[in-house]
């Protein structure tokens, strides 16, 4: 049976992903389809009125049967008009006219769809402000794909359905990180086009614990960070009400596409009134949340101008090196967490553990008690980078007491180190490139282990495990030169020195002796051969 359902999970993935492929390639043919980001907008548009108009139909089916269930029919005209001609839904559903609907749209004759597209936009525009920000009016009849060419296009978007695919799926997220993958060539992390694996994000959710409270992320991308956290609030918690979220993102389609899909989902959010960039324009300032989840582009150029030079975000430390902005997303996340109880977790390339030029910074930090864990992730976790990435978490409270159902140690002082290399042994067939995920179980593993060392009774000063784990006072990370490099600490086993010297060095021997007498064996062999057939060697 085990094998069965491994075999349908292998099947819908690849389902998907044949879709868009077919997608791609038709944009990819088609005239006047515009550059990657045109096609790419494009087909996030199409998909937005695809699961937007699927959730309506839902709504719908959901309401008849309420009404079933009350005994009444929802046939009769007037339960109808009562019901249905201007319905409200109580899970956030949004009430679609007849021209936005996905079924209106699937049944348009090819020469009439670009128009038929943009008239949905149009009308969602025009009933709802915060589904306006989701797109640009006119996307389709500027475009003017060939009738035949949008009609492929919009029946392969019909196959897309969190029917087929699962509820529980970030597919709009999954949309984006494929046309990343396949379209953009200079999309790379380090020019901030990315998608957070969904294994990455349950990881940090599943350690940081977002279960109430107000989530900020100030560089959140297409949102996934949001969605799945929600998702695991729903699995925990069942109320994802209780999470207000917050984010900020400098990219307009990316914003949009953001929106799009907290609109979707039914997720409160503030995401400020325009994209902009965190750095120069904080749309949040004076803001403090209680967690922060952030997978900021790494070693990121051209974040600084003059104006930062004095910024009350790093005035208590010191103003970031120019090169790049990692210190930058510390010292910003940490202005925005509340200052009695928030609690961050974010990416960051591994070189943030030990640069030079951030060295005073990161002893401030250190001295200052923000830092609880640092984690090494596996290298190929994320298909847009090779680059190797840690977690960070930071805690506004490390003094200890009650937190979500548990008691908490004093871990003052304290720095929980944990080196994750190993965990490659769940490759993702289908990519391109080698790629790993962490399972559930290793996901709930490196949670347990930062829960229990955070725990009451847990003995600080002896708890590591070689080559996993280690908790480490400051005066030893003191003595290491305030260095963040987990390999410092972690004890590692050179397994070399566990050999029996004269038992391995008689195994090797008898190997060679056993490789020279097959040569002999395989020579003799050859020479007989030659003799039978009447030639002679030498």
């Amino acid at each position: 049976m085990g094998f069965f359902v491994a075999k349908k999970k292998t099947e819908e993935t690849l389902n998907l992903d044949t879709i868009l492929f077919k997608c791609r390639d038709i944009l990819r043919q088609a005239r006047n389809s515009g550059s990657f980001f045109e096609k790419r907008d494009m087909m996030l548009t199409l998909v937005f009125l695809r699961f937007i108009g699927e959730k309506f139909e839902d709504g719908v089916e959901n309401l008849r049967q309420a009404l079933i269930e009350q005994d009444l029919d929802p046939d009769d005209a007037e339960i109808w008009a009562a019901f249905f001609d201007d319905a409200t839904f109580i899970d956030g559903t949004y009430n679609l006219p007849v021209e936005a609907r996905w079924s209106t749209i699937i049944n348009t004759p090819a020469p009439q769809l670009n128009v038929a597209l943009d008239t949905a936009l149009h009308s969602i525009a025009a009933s709802s402000k915060q589904l306006k920000e989701c797109f640009v009016e006119g996307t389709f009849t500027s475009r003017n794909l060939a009738p035949k060419d949008i009609k492929m296009v919009v029946d392969e978007v019909n196959k897309i359905s969190h029917k087929t695919f699962g509820e529980e799926k970030d597919l709009i997220g999954r949309v984006y990180e494929y046309f990343l993958k396949e379209f953009a060539v200079n999309a790379t992390k380090e020019e901030g086009e990315y998608y957070t694996p969904h294994d990455v994000v349950q990881l940090i959710a599943t350690m940081i614990e977002p279960f109430d409270g107000t989530l900020y992320d100030p560089c959140c991308g297409s949102g996934g960070m949001f969605i799945q956290s929600a998702e695991l609030v729903k699995a925990k918690k069942g109320d994802i009400s209780r999470i207000n979220v917050y984010g900020q993102e400098k990219e307009a389609a990316t914003y949009r596409l953001a929106q799009m899909n907290l609109a979707l989902r039914g997720i409160s959010h503030n995401l400020g009134d325009t994209s902009d960039s965190t750095f120069t324009h904080d749309l949040h300032k004076g803001l403090y949340f209680n967690y922060i989840m952030a997978n900021p582009p790494f070693n990121l150029k051209g974040w600084y101008n003059e104006n930062l030079k004095n910024d009350p975000r790093w005035a208590e430390y010191s103003t970031p090196p120019e090169s790049n902005a990692n210190y930058a997303w510390i010292l910003h996340i940490l202005s925005h967490l509340k200052p009695l109880d928030g609690v961050a977790g974010f990416l960051l390339a591994n070189g943030a553990l030990g640069d030079s030029d951030t060295l005073e910074i990161r002893k401030k930090l250190i001295r200052n008690d923000k830092v609880e864990a640092i984690v090494i992730l596996p290298r190929e976790l994320f298909i847009t980078t090779d680059i190797s990435v840690t977690l960070w978490i930071l805690n506004q409270n490390k003094k200890g007491g009650a937190y979500h159902g548990r008691m908490l140690r004093s871990r003052e002082h304290e720095i929980l180190f944990m080196d994750l290399r190993t965990w490659t042994e769940n490759p993702v067939k289908g990519e391109s490139k080698k790629k790993v995920r962490l399972t559930t179980e290793q996901i709930e593993r490196a949670a347990e282990i930062y829960h229990a060392w955070q725990n009451e009774g847990t003995d600080g000063t002896d708890y590591a495990v070689p080559e996993l784990y280690r908790s480490v006072g400051i005066d030893e990370i003191e003595k290491r030169g305030w260095s963040l490099v987990p390999s410092k600490y972690i004890e590692f086993i050179d397994h070399d020195l566990d050999l029996d010297f004269q038992t391995e060095m008689r195994r090797i021997q008898e190997e060679m002796k056993a490789v020279m007498r097959q040569e002999k064996e395989s020579q003799t062999m050859l020479m007989e051969a030659f003799e039978g057939i009447g030639y002679g060697i030498g």
